[in-house]
Formats: structure tokens, C-alpha cells, sequence
């Protein structure tokens, strides 16, 4: 004897069942022939009780509410009343309509979701990674970047011009600024921003505290330093060293 094989179509459940009698069919939804809908769905499960494929009961509990449909719309109509003739009749098959209508949107809406998790699945995700900080040695802030720190600091303090002969020009020394700024460390617990350092004075003042801080440095009486690149300088006072 010849091989043959009969297939028949799975479905997840009773609306997806109804959904392909409707797409096979053309059928508007809106007006659905409940009678033809309701034959071809009990082919389809007089299908399965043939090949002794066990039918689920929402499958059952589909049957018994198309043939309720069925028999509603086949019962002849009760005449109105005269006061009844202006009141819209609601139609047997609103109800599964709006089932229908509901199914399909969410069947949509799980196409988009299935397709987008397609297009997700060919990427890999990572979580965050704490990268360690590279701090910088304590005495590697380069010259160039202390002028330019400074710059930055004079360029946020522009003062205004006074004629000369109405006021005394005041002097400051790079021992007075010394002592100055040995004394404003001493009163934060040994460590300062360069910004707190220089956030106020005139721009002669600004100038000799910045060649006090220089002069510190190159007797070691202070470290500056960055706990990384892009954080603001700190000035240190040296604390047991030569």
C-alpha cells in the first residue's frame, strides 16, 4: 500500500480556530453567517474525534456557544411593541464579534512583540562593568597643567580697571602667600582644592599666591595631585616626608 499522510491544523484554542475559518473564508467579521461558521467549525473537531485526538473542552465550550448563536438567529422574531419600535435589537453575534475583534488585536500585537524579539535575540547584552580607577602619582600633575588650572582661575576673575592714582597698589609677597596658603591648609586638615585656594583676591594677588604654590612644591612642603583626569587638583600638605 502507498504511504499517506493527513494533516491536520493545531490550534491553541478555540479563537484561533475561528480566526482561520474567518481568513480561509473571507468572511466579515461583522457580519458573520453564524450558520456556515458553526458547520465548519464541528468538521473541524469531528476531524479530531476521528483520528482519536483528544478535543480540549474550551474547544467544546466554542461549540455549544455557536450553536446557541445559531439557534437564536433560526427562532423567529417576537413582534414588537408599539413602544418597543424605536429600541435597536442587540444582535446574538455582538458578543463573539467583540471576542473575535479583541482575539485579533491582541494577536497582533503579539506579532510585534515575537519580531522584535527576533531582531533583540541577535544581540547580546552586558551588564555594567565598574572599570578601576587609575589614580595619578601623587606628583605627576605636570607644569603645564598647573598653568593651565591657573589660567582657568584668572579667567574667572576679571576685575575691573581703577585709575591708579585713587588707589595704593597693594603689595603681596611670595612669603606673605606662602604662610597664606600653609595657614588656610592647616585650617582644612592639610588638603585643599586649588579652586578654594584661589577663589578670591585681584589678579596681582591671584598671580603671587600661584608663585607661592610654586615655590612650595619645589620644596616639597606640598604634593598637588588628581585622583583622576578629569577630577579637580588637590593640594596636600607632606606629612613625615623629606
Amino acid at each position: 500500500m502507498e504511504k499517506y499522510s493527513v494533516r491536520l491544523e493545531s490550534f491553541e484554542g478555540p479563537m484561533e480556530l475561528l480566526m482561520h475559518l474567518i481568513d480561509k473564508n473571507k468572511i466579515d467579521i461583522y457580519d458573520i453567517p453564524i450558520a456556515e461558521l458553526t458547520e465548519q467549525y464541528l468538521d473541524y473537531l469531528d476531524q479530531f474525534r476521528e483520528f482519536n485526538l483528544e478535543i480540549a473542552s474550551e474547544f467544546l465550550v466554542m461549540a455549544a456557544t455557536l450553536l446557541q448563536i445559531k439557534s437564536r438567529m433560526m427562532l423567529p422574531k417576537p413582534p414588537k411593541a408599539k413602544e418597543e419600535d424605536d429600541t435597536e435589537e442587540i444582535d446574538p453575534r455582538q458578543e463573539l464579534i467583540d471576542r473575535i475583534l479583541e482575539y485579533k488585536k491582541y494577536k497582533e500585537i503579539s506579532t510585534v512583540l515575537l519580531d522584535m524579539q527576533d531582531m533583540q535575540e541577535k544581540y547580546v547584552t552586558r551588564g555594567p562593568i565598574d572599570f578601576p580607577v587609575h589614580h595619578l602619582p601623587p606628583d605627576n600633575l605636570s607644569m603645564q597643567d598647573l598653568v593651565r588650572a591657573f589660567s582657568n582661575v584668572l579667567a574667572l576673575h576679571k576685575e575691573l580697571r581703577i585709575p591708579d592714582a585713587l588707589v595704593e597698589p597693594e603689595e603681596f609677597t611670595i612669603a606673605d602667600q606662602m604662610e597664606l596658603l600653609l595657614s588656610m591648609l592647616n585650617k582644612c586638615g592639610g588638603k585643599l582644592s586649588f579652586a578654594e585656594a584661589f577663589h578670591k583676591g585681584n589678579r596681582s594677588e591671584l598671580i603671587t599666591t600661584f608663585l607661592a604654590l610654586l615655590e612650595l612644591i619645589k620644596l616639597k612642603s606640598i604634593r598637588v595631585y588628581q585622583l583622576d583626569r578629569f577630577s579637580e587638583i588637590i593640594i596636600q600638605v607632606r606629612v613625615g616626608e623629606n
